[in-house]
């Protein structure tokens, strides 16, 4: 496994933050100049912030060493503390984010990348601070389908069974025997991904426990659905408060249609874009939705060009 590791070109360094009674673990790297606009990224749903080494090993070195770069671990995943909660809250990540910036760069503005989950947060953050932000990236970050009143009862009865099925361990996440096990399991989920960058994956999406096995670094709760619905009015009054020029980049295939089987569209999710201010669309090929994994030179090349 040693012999085909990926070979980091820019190693980070880890910042550890208190946030909102969170340990919060930070990557960055480079050696940044004072007063530079700084490159905020945050990863998707069951991922971790080392998922962007190598989108940061493809940057130009003029871009690396004129601005701070730097990715969080999300509450709950990665080397990020799991808060006591047997469910989590899409607002907590919009406050974690808030509580980070103001920490590190208070009163500055930022450029700001999401991919998937994470591009859900930064598109309501942005909408919610447009102050805040000077240039937005969203990766893959679709929001979710349109919902009805008819459907609260059930989404709060399906809640309160995961809570359940939480509490009594029937959510844990499946363990592998070995790093190799882990990598394995990556590169089924992503048929793009190589062994050498699956490899560096697997030692920092997960690590071994006490009795040996290997551990998805996510809490299981991540997994209980939200009890209140998704309103689709609400996120595009979100979308029309964003000031800064927003990039949308999509990978060729089409994850959204696979993921909800014709409940929710590209061209639904186009239509919805259509409410934020000043927005450029471009996509992907030979991409799936993990764009940092599959094309990481083509997104680095797409995120300097649009941060100038």
């Amino acid at each position: 496994m040693i012999e085909s590791m990926y070979q980091v070109l820019r190693p980070s360094q880890s910042l550890w933050v208190p946030l909102r009674g969170c340990r919060y673990h930070v990557r960055q790297w480079g050696n940044p100049t004072p007063g530079t606009t700084p490159l905020v990224l945050a990863h998707g749903w069951m991922d971790v912030a080392a998922s962007w080494q190598f989108m940061v090993d493809a940057f130009s070195q003029a871009f690396v060493s004129h601005r701070p770069i730097i990715a969080m671990d999300w509450r709950g995943y990665g080397l990020t503390e799991a808060p006591a909660t047997d469910s989590y809250w899409f607002p907590d990540y919009l406050a974690d984010l808030d509580a980070l910036l103001d920490t590190l760069y208070p009163g500055q503005s930022i450029d700001l990348v999401g991919h998937s989950m994470g591009g859900n947060v930064v598109m309501m953050y942005a909408g919610t601070r447009p102050e805040r932000i000077r240039r937005l990236v969203n990766l893959e970050g679709f929001g979710m389908p349109a919902t009805q009143p008819s459907q609260a009862p059930s989404r709060m009865a399906q809640w309160l069974d995961e809570l359940k099925a939480q509490r009594a361990g029937n959510n844990d996440l499946k363990p592998y025997a070995d790093a190799a096990g882990v990598a394995a399991r990556l590169m089924k989920t992503n048929r793009r991904l190589s062994q050498d960058k699956a490899d560096w994956l697997a030692l920092h999406w997960a690590r071994p426990g006490p009795d040996g096995q290997w551990c998805i670094l996510g809490d299981s709760a991540h997994k209980v659905i939200n009890p209140y619905l998704y309103h689709v009015e609400e996120a595009l009054e979100m979308y029309r408060r964003i000031s800064a020029p927003v990039l949308s980049v999509e990978a060729a295939d089409d994850s959204l249609g696979q993921w909800w089987k014709g409940r929710y569209t590209l061209a639904q999710y186009h239509q919805r874009l259509q409410a934020v201010p000043h927005l450029k669309k471009t996509v992907i090929q030979d991409a799936g939705h993990m764009l940092q994994h599959d094309q990481p030179k083509t997104l680095a090349h797409l995120i300097e060009k649009f941060s100038h």
